[in-house]
């Protein structure tokens, strides 16, 4: 039976068939909408209290807000004699909302929008050519997927994505995909313009600390010069595409989690679809365009002692237009150790972390379903 003849009823019958879930599901969404599901497969379909909806009172233990207006911040005003109040409004934004939207950032638009545009042509490349980077390796340079983790997700999300690493750059950037033809040059000049504004976000994130910089290093030795770290970091990349669901309702595009690194730099197109979660509520995140969304990852969590706090968030997807990110995470090198600075911790605020490192959160993420934030609760020690 060919996949164009697939049709899901109501009583979604097709999961008796190992080889047809195969079929439907281990090659994505994309190729899964291509073939006219007319409802979502009952492998997609999240339980009652996990749903992006209101349902009956009762069921769902969050309400659901309206549009969000995240905190605003004028990278451009952070060199000018406004330093000091956006530095204030950059602790606020990181410890009371794990993320804010930064404008003015300096990137210019037409390395933006190619990379936007770039995204999105290679997921309408044919299914054969997508599947030569499809692999279950997370140690992987470049690894096309679907849902969180294909091979480990209980209830699959409505999401591709394809992931590739970026530093160090000269031996990466051979592994990236050849098609479309322009998108190493295209990937290149975005990967760049990004890794310069992390580090410079970092730099005023580290100083709204209270930690004070000189020449671009942390004066206390005690912070192991954590932006020369960052400065040598990992820089992971990637571009997600959302299709058009015909049950939005019953479906994720990407389930609750906090981000692994310091910070992710979010470039999303006008469609809505980014929540976060603000006083067990979720929020959807009003696009701004031009700018990006800045998310707190669980290893600023960390470092900062628990000051700054990663975000939890989600992605929604709706019936009648396609959605693409593209998200920049960024964080040290994989061998380095992550733990609290030691000038923020005292005997009234005593460290709340154990060390952590790359490979302990892969071991994690390999062997269980991510979910929320467990891995950092993992990492808590009060």
């Amino acid at each position: 039976m060919s996949l164009s003849m697939v049709r899901v009823d109501e009583n979604r019958k097709e999961e008796e068939d190992p080889l047809l879930e195969s079929q439907l599901y281990q090659k994505g969404v994309k190729h899964l909408s291509e073939n006219v599901v007319a409802k979502v497969p009952k492998k997609y379909i999240w339980p009652v209290s996990e749903r992006p909806n209101n349902a009956i009172k009762g069921e769902v233990p969050y309400t659901f807000n309206s549009n969000l207006n995240l905190p605003i911040i004028d990278f451009a005003e952070l060199e000018g004699s406004n330093r000091s109040q956006i530095l204030k409004a950059l602790a606020n934004a990181c410890e009371h909302y794990g993320c804010f939207q930064v404008v003015n950032h300096g990137i210019p638009c037409d390395v933006t929008s190619s990379m936007m545009d770039v995204g999105k042509r290679f997921f309408e490349l044919p299914f054969a050519e997508r599947e030569k980077y499809m692999t279950s390796n997370m140690h992987s340079p470049v690894r096309y997927g679907t849902s969180f983790n294909q091979s480990k997700d209980r209830v699959f999300s409505w999401r591709d994505f394809l992931k590739f690493m970026c530093h160090p750059l000269s031996d990466m950037l051979p592994h990236w995909p050849s098609s479309p033809t322009d998108f190493r040059k295209l990937a290149v000049a975005y990967v760049n313009e990004t890794k310069h504004l992390f580090l410079m976000l970092m730099e005023a994130i580290v100083e709204s600390l209270g930690l004070a910089i000189t020449n671009n290093n942390i004066t206390s030795q005690d912070n192991d010069n954590i932006l020369e770290e960052l400065n040598d970091g990992s820089q992971l990349m990637v571009v997600n595409f959302y299709p058009p669901c015909p049950e939005p309702h019953l479906t994720l595009g990407m389930p609750p989690h906090s981000d692994y690194g310091f910070l992710t730099l979010l470039l999303q197109d006008e469609v809505e679809g980014l929540q976060i979660q603000l006083q067990e509520k979720w929020a959807t995140v009003q696009p701004i365009p031009g700018s990006f969304v800045i998310n707190v990852g669980d290893h600023l969590e960390i470092f900062s002692n628990g000051r700054y706090k990663s975000v939890l968030h989600r992605a929604i997807v709706n019936s009648t237009r396609p959605r693409i990110s593209v998200a920049s995470l960024h964080s040290v090198p994989v061998t380095t150790t992550i733990r609290p600075c030691p000038k923020l911790t005292t005997e009234a605020n005593p460290r709340r972390y154990m060390d952590t490192d790359f490979a302990t959160f892969l071991e994690y993420a390999s062997s269980s379903e991510p979910k929320k934030k467990n891995f950092l609760e993992s990492r808590k020690l009060i």
